[in-house]
């Protein structure tokens, strides 16, 4: 009720009316054509008043009497600088720049960055920063942003494990373009599901997210936006290989249908098929995978009608097998005589994104998305079964406008999903239908100045969580120039969907306990958590050189939630929480301009991650409490467009990390207390031979630090204590990669 009061104490402030500039942006030519540009940026100088053209070069932008200069940029064009008291609809015209060789490149466009006029914590990364590692997947693109944590689930799937704020995926809303797309079955190994060549940007929202995007979110978002086929190059080819046995091929075919229409054909192939046991405990140390992932993509655009749709069509078929080295699937499988264990996976997703912009009044805008997808996955892990059929569809309606003027933006909407699983775990079947239809308000405030403001609320009904209210609050306060502090608070409430969200426990031999069994799913209670948090972004000239700094604290505080219990190591139990179950994080990043050539970017983070156990307060197993990451990037950018080099290096120093309790195991299969601490170092050389040609090498934990000992009895993996779940480092040691990347365009 009191965030319901705030909403209605901001509602005054759209009876303030202001003054706005509107005004069209061409390109001057030789032959006097006009040709409006979409997407130049306009900003009143020395203040965060900013904004971007439409399709047709049209923009508003507020006025007050304290602004005096106003600055058109458009990247390929001179800058404009134009000093008007004028209020005046009016054309404005920015001459190409073709005097490249006088233009001297001082500094780099950042490939990661934190906006200083959003209100929302929102860091941004493109496709230059996915391109300093390897990237093969969605998972593997984060080796470079200290803000996420990778490491692996297990040590029999490889699959790799993301966390943010210390906590896991599924506390996470990941979409692709603002649609849900990792959730439910994908949850465990989605995020290798989106080749890393299909992504063009990441972004990645720390703390509540926005209501227009559902409840589920909890700790925040990462937002994947794919490359389009009208900006794309007409074909990509990109192969990679490693020495751990990994083998990829990409390639992107795009083409224009008419002038309207443009549709991308995008295939991704990756295959490992070496055994490898670098650590002779007669496991493999990687799984043995084949994935074939096709996507068809189409683009709409109309300029007149201030129309743009995305159409993906996509499917996916990908195995892995692991376990023991003379583990044969034909024979062996669910027997005892080698440990074995496949997934297979098959998954068909139809997506659409149509955004709508009223012509003649560009704040009016109406987007809809709709989603369906069919996820089927049938799997195995020694004597343990789990198959899951999920069937999901979701839909979202989003409409935005302003009161009054553009410092008042408004965003409402409304949503549905459907989700209907079908689960067999071992010899018991398990099913359920989710059915949530909710509504959203959501009220943007900008006073022009030093204040930025969101706040919105969502009523959601939801067939098993029951009827609630999800608020939440994102604030920005610039106190002077070059800073940004942000607070931020808000609600989210998921379903735990306890058997694929924690499929590792079956590479173990623990018997799966649950506990309370009065809940509507899986006789649990939905978990509900709140997230507050507060930032501050600071940039200076270090000298002479740009550089910024960012502190940040965020605390996850769960009114309930799904206690998954591994402190008995023959068991895991799942329980509601009683008592406590916090998750503090505190984070400093440090950007700094070395040189026009040299960028550098260290953090360090601490976490304070516990839950009331049925057995205590512990802290959270498997997670570090503190981080140390610097990363470093050259590039030699001679001369634009011509041959050069670029390279890059992250380094990771880990803590100790808190095992599961299994002090009651023999000795011989108790792993103590802590694990020790570790440093990776991972290194990548980049030659550019032209803007079609480039080659890569690299290495990956180059320090070639291997866990002792990832699975527990190894030599009976049939008995009490196997167990392969407490991993806390690399597994194969160094590996090293080469690659190659090809584009080719018809201009």
């Amino acid at each position: 009720m009191k965030h319901l009061q705030f909403l209605l104490f901001l509602l005054p402030l759209t009876l303030f009316a202001q003054t706005s500039i509107e005004g069209t942006v061409f390109e001057k030519t030789i032959d006097n054509k006009n040709i409006p540009l979409a997407g130049a940026t306009i900003y009143w100088k020395n203040t965060t008043v900013g904004t971007v053209t439409d399709f047709d070069g049209n923009f508003s932008i507020p006025y007050s009497t304290n602004f005096k200069t106003m600055i058109i940029s458009y990247i390929g064009y001179k800058t404009n600088t134009i000093q008007t008291t004028s209020t005046e609809k009016r054309n404005y015209y920015l001459t190409p720049s073709s005097e490249l060789n006088e233009v001297k490149l001082e500094t780099r466009k950042k490939t990661a960055s934190v906006s200083y006029l959003s209100a929302v914590y929102v860091n941004n990364v493109d496709s230059a920063e996915l391109l300093k590692a390897a990237c093969c997947n969605l998972a593997e693109s984060f080796e470079t942003n200290p803000s996420i944590d990778v490491n692996f689930a297990d040590a029999v799937s490889g699959t790799k494990q993301i966390k943010m704020l210390g906590l896991t995926s599924p506390y996470l809303l990941i979409t692709t373009e603002n649609i849900p797309s990792i959730r439910g079955a994908a949850q465990a190994y989605g995020m290798s599901f989106i080749p890393g060549t299909w992504v063009e940007s990441i972004q990645v929202t720390k703390g509540a997210g926005s209501v227009s995007n559902g409840f589920e979110s909890i700790a925040g978002q990462i937002n994947a936006e794919l490359k389009k086929p009208l900006n794309d190059d007409d074909f990509f080819f990109n192969a990679y290989t490693s020495l751990d046995g990994r083998s990829e091929l990409n390639t992107h075919i795009n083409t224009k249908v008419s002038d309207k229409w443009d549709t991308g054909l995008y295939i991704h192939g990756n295959l490992r098929d070496k055994k490898f046991d670098n650590n002779n405990d007669n496991f493999l140390d990687a799984p043995l995978a084949n994935q074939i992932n096709i996507m068809n993509r189409w683009q709409y655009i109309d300029p007149e009608k201030g129309t743009i749709a995305f159409i993906n069509f996509r499917y996916l078929n990908d195995d892995k097998q692991s376990g023991e080295l003379n583990f044969d699937p034909k024979k062996d499988k669910l027997t005892n005589n080698f440990w074995g264990a496949e997934i297979n996976t098959d998954r068909l997703e139809v997506s659409a994104n149509l955004g709508f912009v009223n012509p003649d009044i560009p704040y009016q805008k109406l987007s809809v998305q709709v989603a369906l997808s069919h996820h089927k996955q049938d799997s195995y892990f020694g004597l343990n079964s789990y198959d899951i059929t999920h069937q999901s569809m979701y839909s979202n309606v989003v409409y935005s406008s302003i009161i009054s003027d553009s410092r008042h933006q408004i965003k409402t909407g409304a949503s549905f999903t459907y989700d209907d699983y079908n689960e067999q775990v071992n010899t018991e079947n398990i099913g359920r239908i989710e059915r949530s239809l909710g509504g959203f308000f959501e009220y943007a405030f900008d006073n022009l100045e030093a204040i930025t403001l969101t706040a919105g609320i969502r009523l959601d009904h939801h067939n098993l969580l029951g009827t609630f209210v999800t608020p939440r609050f994102h604030m920005r306060y610039a106190p002077w120039e070059k800073s940004a502090f942000r607070m931020s608070f808000g609600r989210g409430k998921r379903s735990a969907n306890i058997f694929t969200e924690n499929q590792k426990m079956f590479a173990t031999s623990r018997k799966i306990n649950i506990l309370n069994n009065n809940g509507t799913i899986y006789g649990l209670n939905p978990e509900i958590a709140w997230n507050y948090g507060l930032s501050f972004l600071q940039g200076f000239n270090l000298f002479g050189r740009k550089a910024d700094v960012t502190i940040d604290f965020f605390r996850t505080d769960f009114k309930n939630q799904v206690v998954v219990d591994w402190e008995t190591p023959t068991e895991i139990n799942f329980y509601n929480l009683e008592g406590d179950s916090f998750a503090n994080s505190f984070q400093v990043e440090l950007n700094y301009s070395i040189s026009k050539n040299i960028e550098l970017r260290m953090a360090y983070k601490n976490y304070n991650v516990k839950t009331d156990y049925k057995s205590g307060t512990k802290e959270k197993p498997l997670l570090p409490k503190n981080r140390f990451f610097t990363n470093i990037s050259y590039d030699t950018n001679v001369k634009e467009n011509g041959a050069h080099w670029k390279f890059d290096a992250t380094y990771n120093y880990l803590s100790k990390q808190r095992f599961p309790s299994n002090l009651n195991s023999p000795i011989e299969y108790q792993a103590g207390e802590y694990s020790p601490t570790l440093s990776t170092l991972n290194a990548q050389a980049t030659k550019i031979f032209s803007p079609k040609f480039e080659m890569y090498a690299g290495g990956e934990n180059i320090t070639n630090v291997k866990q002792k000992n990832p699975v527990i009895s190894a030599d009976a993996p049939f008995g009490a204590y196997f167990d392969s779940t407490y991993v806390y480092g690399p597994i194969f040691g160094a590996s090293y990669y080469v690659g190659l990347r090809y584009k080719l365009n018809k201009n």
